[in-house]
């Protein structure tokens, strides 16, 4: 395997892993206010935990924002609490694998969509912060002030992630000097808002799956109904993005075959997270949701070989056009080597260590 191809798989990976990760984040921001008061029971207090959650943003409150329980606390969110921060680590390094391995891809990925990239990045800090903050409200109006903003800020990304899919897809328009810029035009085009609403349906039913799997019965019950909703209606969606793109309005692939069989898994992986949650079958139903999440960035890697970044009127800017020189990507091993498996052992710690129901072992974060 060439040192080109190692790369490109690694960038691969951390999109993926981003999109698995940080897409069940978005998915419970959009669902607190549905899933965030099932359980309206007491739970279980214990003494530094508790103790942290009093000055927090998630395990405490004024119990009166939208999705609050009476006690303060969202389920919702209390299922991502350990979590949403550091699963942005992913997104972190697959930013600095672009700059360092693709620094021509960098330069012509985020000034085409920087207005995308914008949104994405401004809905990230909107909803960390409206996450940590929300239990510091006073009153009604403030608590429903920061509940509105969480949500927002699961939306807005979810929604400009799928757009970006949709635009890697179809192809960037390309101007006459090489640049490549999206307009207005572009951004609410008919294929790209469809994978934008189609994205974020997957990343709810994700984040309702993962809800599922974390949350007391009560909510888990709910979370599993909202969910196989959800994944349906992404699946509605996913197939009026097809029939764009059998029209010429949609995905314009390279490799159709390729990109044939990918699309199909994500279908498969839709239906079986569907069916998983409709029998409470909850690990299962969030494996595939997993699969789902993770299948796009596959589908624009392998479908769109050998570029990386195509234009709406054909070519682009390929894999041997955007990778840095041999010498740097050598250079770059000891990141591959050393940053990687770090991330992976600390994301397997994370998840084991919060292992479990919240309510149960797990009464606050924060």
């Amino acid at each position: 395997m060439s040192l080109e191809t190692l790369w490109l798989a690694l960038l691969g990976l951390l999109l993926a892993g981003y999109f698995v990760l940080g897409g069940y984040d978005y998915g419970a921001q959009m669902l607190s206010p549905f899933l965030g008061s099932a359980d309206a029971g007491p739970r279980p207090e214990a003494g530094p935990a508790a103790g942290a959650g009093a000055g927090s943003g998630i395990g405490t409150g004024t119990g009166t924002g939208t999705g609050t329980g009476p006690d303060g606390r969202n389920a919702a969110l209390d299922a991502i609490a350990p979590f949403f921060l550091g699963n942005e680590v992913w997104l972190v390094a697959f930013a600095g694998v672009m700059f360092g391995a693709f620094p021509h891809l960098e330069g012509s990925l985020l000034s085409g969509l920087y207005p995308l990239i914008v949104a994405i990045l401004a809905g990230l800090v909107l909803g960390n912060a409206a996450i940590q903050l929300r239990g510091r409200s006073r009153g009604a109006r403030a608590a429903k002030v920061w509940n509105t903003l969480v949500v927002l800020g699961g939306a807005l990304p979810a929604v400009c992630w799928g757009i970006v899919v949709g635009l890697l897809l179809h192809g960037v328009p390309r101007r006459a000097d090489g640049s490549f810029h999206v307009g207005a035009g572009d951004v609410f085009g008919p294929f790209a808002l469809t994978c934008g609403v189609a994205t974020a349906l997957l990343f709810a039913g994700h984040g309702a799956a993962f809800v599922a799997l974390r949350s007391e019965p009560g909510t888990a019950t709910a979370a599993r109904r909202l969910g196989a909703t959800l994944l349906a209606a992404a699946g509605a969606a996913g197939a009026l993005a097809l029939l764009l793109s059998v029209f010429g309005a949609g995905a314009s692939m390279t490799r159709t075959g390729t990109s044939v069989v990918l699309f199909a898994l994500v279908v498969a992986a839709l239906a079986a997270g569907w069916w998983f949650l409709g029998r409470g079958r909850d690990t299962l139903a969030f494996t595939a949701t997993c699969l789902a999440t993770a299948l796009p960035v596959l589908l624009i890697g392998a479908g769109q070989y050998p570029y990386l970044l195509s234009a709406s009127a054909g070519g682009g800017i390929t894999v041997d056009d955007a990778v840095a020189d041999g010498a740097t990507l050598k250079v770059l091993i000891g990141f591959g080597v050393v940053v990687v498996p770090l991330i992976l052992l600390y994301q397997g710690w994370s998840w084991w260590a919060f292992r479990g129901r919240t309510g149960r072992r797990h009464p606050s974060y924060f």
